[in-house]
């Protein structure tokens, strides 16, 4: 989109476009940039802007522990006992892989144009606005519902405790509720200092829970058993899932554990969603990105070998919680290790630590869909009044539209109401590989655009390597795992309720993208044609305001160095 081209297509008035730079220095970076992306400072301060408040240290950590729920702690239990160790440690390993490639993809793109929302604008820039108006509806869709889901879970798992029992679950969505609206709706700084707060007690919690893992296996634990890789013996590494032929089940079962991973990962994307909000983003944004690689490592592809090593996948009290349905930790295959290793206490500290890491989901899920919500509408592919924003910077109209769709949590309460909200969060099972698909698509059209535009990419603040192969490679991993993530539901006879969870948001994804593009009769772009520059000249003037911090002793160096 040129500039003031934005102005005159929702009906903003005639574009009266100054010098980004100049109102930069006169106004600030924050009204440069909305007069660079709306084409007019009237409609500027009309409207406001959201303000880079997300200091290094918070994208650091919402890099590296960022909507980290309970998939990690919870969801990975289900993937050992249907798969086995070394399926879920192949399984996480690989889309980790495809996950980092996406993300390098997402990390090059976000450090060129660091936008609000940006996944959308991206889309609809680089590809078609058809593309930008589903991915960023479908995306809305799934933060929303997802941001319930978690507030859900999070007050499912007080249920753990004596002490809640008896309580209304009411009452703990309705804390919740009001908590993660608290910390949305006064400044992007609140909900970044929450952020660094949950994201530190997440990965304090993993690097105890891995160092924990490595001491019980060689015989550390109060029992002194020697654990080694027993359990990939007795019973075994690899599970069968579905099929008795030994090769068929063991395959199927790894495959089953990368659709696993890829819920598992979601989410990840949303260091470039907070781009447009960060401080210094063309620095802090390459670094982060690379942050993902030992968020990957760490998190899921050591956890995942230790609970491996740690449980059996027949583990009777794991096979029993989950069939039961148990609250909180008692899913947790971390507390099964722990009671089984004999070490009291642990298990409370687990279920607190899966509590803060569902509300601190939930708190992501706030701002990644109101955020999403922000770049429609910047993209004129929403109502104009979501742009409205607070003083200090925050769309809360776009805030408040997101956090009503949490009322739906209070359905989990009622049984009947549930099977509707259960439903309604089906829809969203494949959302974030479209999510990725879409991401990669976009960095092809933009790596296209780069060469046919002259610039050359060893100029860029960073650049990915391998491109565009990379994007590719994450394209058709991920495309595979949406195509096939519903295999299971043709054995042993079709199921057509597991089908239609498992597909349904292909086509919603589709009617979404068909429409724009009918209704707007929009078209793929000209890679010589697509807009690489608007809001861009405000954000390189902004470049030279952000103040070098140099360490003053070897302390500060290591601070630095981690946030």
């Amino acid at each position: 989109m040129e500039k003031g081209e934005y102005a005159s297509e929702t009906g903003m008035g005639a574009p009266a476009y100054d010098d980004p730079a100049r109102i930069v220095e006169d106004k600030g970076v924050r009204m440069g940039e909305a007069a660079d992306m709306y084409g007019d400072l009237d409609t500027a301060e009309e409207y406001g802007y959201v303000t880079r408040g997300l200091k290094s240290r918070h994208i650091q950590f919402i890099a590296l522990g960022g909507t980290i729920g309970t998939g990690l702690f919870l969801g990975i239990g289900r993937a050992l006992t249907q798969a086995g160790p070394l399926s879920i440690l192949l399984g996480y390993t690989l889309t980790g892989i495809a996950v980092f490639g996406m993300m390098q993809s997402l990390g090059e793109m976000a450090t060129w144009l660091p936008l609000p929302g940006a996944i959308p604008q991206f889309c609809a820039r680089y590809v078609d606005g058809a593309l930008g108006f589903a991915v960023g509806w479908n995306n809305w869709y799934a933060s929303a519902i997802t941001l319930c889901a978690e507030i859900s879970a999070a007050s499912l798992v007080i249920q753990f405790w004596q002490g809640a029992v008896g309580i209304n679950i009411a009452a703990w969505i309705s804390i919740i509720i009001v908590v993660i609206i608290c910390l949305n709706i006064f400044a992007v700084s609140i909900y970044g200092e929450a952020e660094f707060i949950f994201a530190s007690v997440k990965i304090i919690t993993i690097v105890g829970l891995l160092i924990m893992a490595l001491c019980v296996d060689v015989g550390g634990s109060p029992t002194h058993d020697r654990i080694g890789f027993r359990y990939w013996k007795n019973p075994g590494a690899m599970e069968l899932y579905i099929s008795s032929d030994p090769n068929t089940g063991r395959f199927l079962g790894l495959f089953s554990t990368l659709v696993n991973a890829a819920f598992s990962y979601g989410g990840v994307e949303m260091v470039a969603v907070a781009a447009g909000e960060a401080e210094n983003p063309r620095k802090n944004i390459p670094k982060a990105v690379r942050r993902v690689f030992w968020r990957i490592l760490f998190f899921y592809v050591l956890g995942s070998l230790a609970i491996g090593v740690l449980v059996p996948y027949n583990d009777p009290n794991l096979l029993s919680a989950q069939s039961s349905g148990a609250s909180g930790a008692a899913q947790s295959p971390w507390v099964i290790a722990i009671y089984r290793a004999g070490i009291p206490v642990l298990p409370s500290i687990i279920n607190a630590v899966i509590l803060t890491s569902a509300s601190s989901s939930a708190n992501a899920f706030l701002y990644t869909g109101s955020r999403y919500l922000y770049a429609l509408a910047q993209n004129g592919q929403a109502p104009r009044f979501l742009l409205k924003c607070s003083k200090a910077g925050v769309p809360y109209w776009a805030v408040g539209l997101t956090a009503s769709i949490s009322l739906l949590t209070y359905m989990s309460c009622s049984t009947g109401a549930n099977v509707v909200f259960t439903w309604f969060q089906n829809l969203t099972t494949i959302a974030s590989l479209f999510t990725w698909c879409s991401i990669c698509i976009a960095y092809v059209r933009f790596h296209a655009a780069l060469k046919a535009q002259g610039i050359d990419r060893n100029t860029l603040v960073f650049k990915s390597p391998f491109q565009p192969y990379t994007a590719w490679a994450a394209f058709t991993f991920f495309a595979i795992i949406i195509v096939f993530n519903g295999f299971y539901v043709f054995s042993p006879t079709f199921n057509v309720d597991n089908f239609i969870t498992d597909y349904v948001g292909i086509p919603i994804f589709f009617v979404l993208y068909l429409f724009w593009k009918i209704f707007k009769r929009t078209k793929w772009l000209n890679p010589a044609d697509v807009d690489l520059h608007t809001g861009k000249a405000a954000l390189d003037a902004a470049d030279l305001h952000w103040p070098q911090q140099h360490p003053r002793n070897i302390f500060e160096r290591i601070w630095f160095w981690i946030a």
